[in-house]
């Protein structure tokens, strides 16, 4: 299965009514289709970089426009770091997550100064490829875990011990086409 689809498959059994994802750039896992993915399965929070190195959001309502740093961002209005509060489920960008749940970004801190705003016990979902969980990750005191990854094939849940449970194999029907 594709990792959009089943990135999707994922979250529409979690039956969020709200979800705070992210448009990915070239290369980044997802695509650019996962905008589009995530909203068909409810509605969807994208953020904005703001100049104060805070994410902003806005709900996407199917258009992206370059912004700060050329990053894809909703056109809508701006409701604020806050608004991440509102999410029922977070899917966040990583270059790697390790089996504690610590997350690898590109080293600006946005999405472990946004996290902070989440509320509480909501899942932070991570699409990656496969061999892009690795076994140990430095972690700084600021650093937000992560709850679940999702690959191509697998839904690997996380915690801080390191230990996990096997991963689920991915056999939704309705994801088998590679959509």
């Amino acid at each position: 299965m594709e990792l959009c689809g089943a990135l999707a498959s994922f979250v529409s059994a979690q039956r969020p009514r709200l979800v705070a994802g992210y448009a990915a750039v070239a290369g980044e896992p997802g695509g650019p289709g996962l905008p589009a993915a995530l909203a068909a399965v409810a509605p969807l929070l994208l953020p904005v970089v703001r100049p104060d190195r805070l994410l902003d959001w806005a709900r996407y309502d199917g258009d992206l426009a370059p912004g700060r740093y050329g990053l894809p961002e909703p056109t809508g209005p701006r409701l604020g770091p806050e608004a991440l509060r509102d999410a029922e489920l977070i899917v966040a960008p990583a270059l790697a997550v390790d089996r504690r749940g610590v997350r690898l970004g590109r080293g600006g801190g946005y999405y472990d100064r946004a996290l902070a705003w989440a509320a509480p016990g909501v899942p932070v979902v991570v699409p990656l490829y496969d061999g892009e969980v690795v076994a140990h990750l430095p972690a700084e005191a600021h650093d937000r875990r992560v709850h679940v990854v999702v690959t191509p094939a697998t839904v690997l849940p996380l915690d801080e011990s390191g230990s996990h449970a096997a991963p689920l194999a991915l056999e939704d029907p309705e994801c088998q086409d590679g959509g």
